[in-house]
């Protein structure tokens, strides 16, 4: 069996990943990289006609945004996902278009190619942790993964080969489950049960594997507490907080985060952030213990401004007092974010926490580069932007923990340019850790 990257490997974004065997092929994610008005997989149009299934992990722009392009150049299968990704996904697909006119850029793709995906949805093949079966050959597994709703691990037992794939993995989101990713056991029955777990674990001749802070040994909680750190100084010096934030997903976590940190602070938010909460507070079976209480005590609060024009937008920063503001689009690519800072800049007292991946010359990035600053907050006033990230994917222990919970014999790391894939390798090279490899789009990979 072969693995092609085509994309996502050595790099963050475009995360798309082509097995093959004999005349037979099977995609995992297919998605674009916000750079340079988009960049999308390095896909061979030949393999199309093979492809017997294409997966899914979840909505975000970087696993999503190429679907249409396999259908463009003729691929009539289905796209296996969680419905709630499917239905979060119209959404994207119009933000995209936005970037790329944004961008002086054409799609390679129209309308008509959106419209021809065909949805299979996971959860009515199987319930979490438990294998169905695709078509001959081939049977899947898959769990939550802690990253967004409807965000999912899977795992594939193809024609005798079993290949895990992370998806974009946390098991620290303050309010999504994460599923443990364990591939079963090999044998069944009493003689089985009595062995040491260890002895009869599967496993795996692929695995797939989020990487995407390579060799950061931070936990949520150290970078919980510096944006606390940060956010509680700007307060005190009687300024304002912007929180630019992707519209679903960690957009929701910090929100919720924020409002029990900060009982005292004003909450701006615009109101594309809110449907996705709601629409979380609607889905209990991807939700943490305790989560839904703690969105419900956030609606029922009060505390919520909620805009969407920039005449509500100025009419919340004229009130008086320091104010956390909420705004969709994490790299600050959107009028709104723009506007935001703007208004914001020039007063020492404020500040700008930017918390998720910056892509190279994204609005957000230059903003970053331009303030001199990034990291926690030293004394004095705050800089005006400061990158501190908030954890939705894996760094050092949790690649450690992955490895040992689903042993493989060929490990490919993800997610993260090549320089920080190629230090994480060192580190665990230097730990004993064997058969694992840090790859580049266009390369292959024979197991």
């Amino acid at each position: 069996m072969q693995l092609t990257i085509w994309g996502g490997a050595g790099e963050h974004g475009r995360s798309s990943y082509l097995l093959q065997y004999n005349e037979e092929a099977v995609l995992l994610d297919c998605g674009g990289k916000k750079e340079g008005g988009g960049q999308y997989p390095l896909i061979s149009r030949e393999v199309i006609p093979q492809l017997k299934a294409v997966f899914l992990s979840h909505a975000h722009e970087d696993h999503s945004m190429a679907l249409p392009l396999l259908y463009k150049h003729g691929y009539e299968g289905e796209v296996w996902t969680s419905r709630v990704t499917a239905q979060q996904l119209p959404g994207y697909f119009q933000a995209w278009g936005r970037y790329a006119r944004s961008q002086a850029a054409e799609l390679p793709y129209r309308d008509e190619h959106i419209a021809a995906i065909r949805y299979a949805y996971l959860e009515e093949r199987s319930i979490a942790d438990e294998w169905s079966s695709v078509f001959p050959g081939l049977r899947i597994k898959w769990g939550r993964s802690g990253h967004l709703p409807g965000a999912v691990w899977l795992a594939l037992d193809w024609h005798g080969k079993l290949v895990y794939f992370s998806g974009d993995y946390t098991a620290e989101s303050g309010l999504l489950a994460a599923d443990e990713p364990l591939l079963g056991v090999i044998g069944e029955g009493a003689d089985a049960a009595r062995r040491p777990i260890s002895e009869t674990m599967r496993i795996a001749d692929l695995a797939i594997v989020d990487a995407a802070y390579g060799a950061n040994p931070d936990s949520q909680a150290v970078r919980l507490a510096e944006l606390e750190r940060a956010t509680e100084e700007v307060l005190l010096a009687q300024g304002s907080v912007l929180y630019p934030v992707p519209t679903s997903g960690r957009g929701q976590e910090l929100l919720v985060w924020a409002s029990e940190r900060f009982p005292q602070a004003r909450l701006i938010v615009e109101r594309a952030l809110m449907e996705p909460l709601h629409q979380l507070a609607a889905l209990p079976e991807w939700l943490g213990g305790g989560a839904l209480a703690r969105m419900e005590a956030l609606l029922a609060s009060g505390r919520l401004t909620i805009v969407a024009s920039e005449e509500e937008r100025l009419r919340a920063l004229a009130r008086k007092g320091s104010a956390l503001i909420f705004t969709n689009d994490g790299m600050m690519q959107s009028e709104v974010a723009r506007w935001y800072h703007q208004q914001l800049s020039g007063a020492a007292h404020h500040a700008v926490l930017l918390t998720g991946h910056l892509a190279a010359g994204s609005y957000g990035e230059m903003a970053l580069r331009s303030s001199g600053r990034s990291g926690s907050v030293a004394s004095g006033f705050p800089p005006p932007v400061q990158h501190i990230r908030y954890k939705v994917h894996q760094g050092l222990p949790d690649v450690r923990q992955m490895l040992e919970r689903v042993p493989s014999r060929t490990t490919v790391l993800a997610h993260a340019v090549k320089s920080r894939t190629d230090g994480l390798l060192e580190v665990l090279k230097e730990e004993g850790y064997e058969g694992v490899y840090s790859l580049s789009p266009g390369e292959r990979l024979i197991f």
